[in-house]
């Protein structure tokens, strides 16, 4: 939008200097008073234009610089929500494993439960064992007490020769045997049996410390995973801090920027305006005068440069006389007062030279102007010139604005006033019609405006084509 506006600066200053020579005749000194009067509010205009441009440049370089800085927190917020996605998925993955913990802490917990039973039991089951092993043995110590109360092994030899009988003295002995057998065979499977739960129980226990320590592993692995995943859920929470912060800062931007979007265009607004009013002081100085644009130019080798390549970039395809033409309009701004008096000042003025926004003057600089462009440019500066022109296009565009006196060079269309009279919309092409607010095209309009670019052939054959009969 902003050079749409600065764009019909052209057409406003070209419009105003076309304005009639008309008011009233005064004599020289008042008028040298007048112009030199005007020429002070031009350079007031100036730097009011100078001022603004300033401005709009520092509020360029700070919406360059919030897009730069907004671009950074964006860059910042993507790497914070991927690091987010990995820190979740990292408390998600101990979240599994501290599940699976819980699930063998319990299978633990349960075969502890099941050994500490067996203990219990195998306890209980031994103290029984104890318990009648004693009772045994107390029976067995009565009857040995019995018997030597009786005269010990005496009086069982008495009980037994008091036999009535042989057979009862052997039945006597036998017995007296087999309650002693009998009770050393119980007294010893006691002890053997006491021996065996003593053995298991040990055993148990065993494998009680065994579980024990087991599930002391476990517990301190879950207590690992836990401090891992307190760990993590703090970085997480870190992370989404800052997630937070970014975006604020995305929000801050685009607030700034939305405001200073509004600044931007104030300032292309009122630059316009007082572009405008230069316009029109200029136009209006240069009706009371018309100023000599001929003559020499004593120029740097970069400026010879600056020349050659415009003339190349605008005139490539041209004839020898259409590349005079171009680079006459070039001097004669350099010579008139309401143009920049310098060479790439000219060239490179906001809106004028298409080839130049386009990067094409450049690109020529840089790979070197070929020699004919550069012969042409050195006559030009030596003082030749073709016509006093300030302005050309293509004819196409010149009958599309009504411009109503021009010369034809090639396929260009030079004139110094910018007199009009009615348009030609009749017959230009759906795709090529403008914005309603471009009522004049800049003195060398867009590329995709130019209808005589096709005609412009590779640098090499420039001087195989030149002919000096084209100028109408």
């Amino acid at each position: 939008m902003g050079h749409k506006i600065i764009r019909g600066f052209s057409a406003l200053l070209a419009t105003a200097i076309v304005m009639a020579s008309a008011g009233s005749v005064c004599s020289a000194d008042e008028l040298e008073d007048k112009i030199a009067q005007m020429q002070n509010e031009e350079q007031q205009t100036q730097d009011m234009i100078s001022n603004l441009e300033k401005q709009t440049k520092a509020t360029k370089d700070s919406i360059n610089l919030l897009q730069e800085q907004k671009k950074a927190a964006q860059s910042n917020v993507n790497e914070l929500n991927e690091q987010s996605a990995e820190l979740r998925n990292e408390i998600e993955g101990y979240t599994g494993k501290l599940d699976a913990l819980d699930g063998e802490i319990e299978k633990a917990e349960n075969e502890m439960s099941k050994v500490s039973a067996q203990i219990v039991s195998l306890n209980d089951e031994l103290n029984d064992m104890r318990e009648l092993l004693k009772e045994k043995q107390m029976l067995l110590g009565k009857r040995i007490k019995n018997v030597y109360e009786k005269g010990g092994s005496k009086g069982m030899i008495v009980s037994i020769l008091e036999a009535r009988s042989f057979t009862d003295m052997l039945t006597r002995y036998e017995y007296a045997n087999a309650m002693m057998r009998y009770d050393k065979q119980k007294i010893a499977e006691c002890m053997e049996l006491e021996k065996e739960l003593v053995a298991k129980i040990e055993e148990v226990e065993e494998k009680e410390a065994e579980l024990d320590a087991y599930q002391d592993d476990l517990d301190d692995k879950y207590s690992e995973l836990e401090d891992l995943t307190e760990e993590v859920q703090g970085k997480l929470d870190v992370t989404n801090s800052s997630i937070s912060a970014e975006k604020g800062k995305l929000r801050d931007f685009d607030a700034k920027l939305v405001q200073l979007d509004k600044t931007m265009k104030s300032l292309e607004s009122q630059t316009a305006s007082a572009q405008a009013q230069l316009a029109k002081q200029v136009a209006e100085r240069l009706s009371m005068r018309k100023e000599d644009t001929s003559g020499a130019y004593s120029a740097s080798g970069s400026e010879l440069e600056w020349l050659a390549a415009t003339i190349q970039a605008e005139a490539g395809g041209e004839s020898y006389t259409g590349k005079l033409a171009v680079g006459s309009v070039i001097m004669n701004r350099v010579k008139s007062s309401a143009f920049p008096n310098d060479i790439k000042s000219v060239i490179t003025q906001n809106m004028q030279f298409a080839s130049y926004r386009s990067g094409k003057v450049e690109l020529i600089i840089a790979n070197g102007p070929n020699s004919t462009c550069v012969s042409a440019a050195q006559e030009v500066l030596g003082g030749a010139r073709v016509g006093d022109y300030l302005f050309f296009m293509t004819k196409y565009y010149a009958d599309y604005y009504g411009i109503r006196e021009y010369t034809m060079i090639g396929n260009h269309a030079f004139f110094y006033k910018w007199e009009t009279g009615a348009k030609k919309t009749e017959d230009k092409p759906a795709e090529e019609t403008q914005p309603a607010e471009e009522t004049a095209p800049p003195d060398d309009p867009d590329p995709e405006e130019e209808s005589h670019e096709e005609d412009e052939e590779d640098d090499d054959e420039d001087d195989d084509e030149e002919s000096d009969d084209d100028e109408e």
